[in-house]
């Protein structure tokens, strides 16, 4: 008898498939009755367990960024409440330096005095920026809401209404996150 070659059989193609499936799992599981049901139920467990690891994974990713950027913030915002706690230090030093009058710094027996509150200042200042602490800009600018606190309105007919035209206590900055708002007064319409 000759051998037909023609197309094979829907039987012969499924042993075929089956084959093809069973490449590379021993011969004692190759069993194709119930061993392909459970070579089936084992692939479905892999995949399932092949999931759980990618989103196990992609997690572990994600608390590594997140703690990554809470030491980022940690460094960079730390000096928080000690240097909210030293403006108020700064500000008496300002008001110092301008409560002096002209003819005191004058003075031979004041000079020193003077130039020791003016080093003190320059101190303070070279500090914040180290710090990342910045004066936030205020006199002549609009009213910014997330920069500054108005205090109060005076009329004005020289400037919009809505622009700051005196600064009453300075605002600062740390990084990008605002430390104190600056208090200022602004311009509203004459009566």
């Amino acid at each position: 008898m000759t051998e037909d070659k023609t197309q094979p059989t829907e039987d012969q193609a499924a042993d075929t498939a089956v084959a093809e499936e069973l490449k590379g799992v021993p011969e004692e599981m190759q069993d194709k009755g119930e061993g392909a049901d459970e070579i089936a139920r084992l692939r479905e467990e892999l995949e399932v367990a092949r999931q759980d690891m990618l989103y196990a994974r992609a997690e572990t990713q994600n608390v590594r960024r997140r703690l990554e950027k809470d030491i980022t913030d940690t460094r960079n915002y730390a000096a928080t409440g000690f240097a909210r706690d030293i403006l108020s230090v700064a500000d008496n030093l300002a008001r110092a330096l301008s409560s002096i009058p002209a003819e005191l710094r004058e003075d031979e027996k004041m000079k020193g005095l003077v130039a020791g509150i003016e080093a003190t200042n320059r101190e303070i200042d070279k500090a914040f920026n180290a710090h990342g602490i910045t004066r936030i800009a205020a006199m002549g600018l609009p009213l910014d809401p997330n920069q500054h606190q108005a205090m109060i309105e005076i009329p004005s007919g020289d400037v919009e209404p809505g622009t700051i035209v005196q600064e009453l206590q300075p605002g600062y900055m740390i990084k990008d996150r605002l430390l104190r708002p600056a208090m200022v007064a602004v311009a509203k319409k004459p009566d």
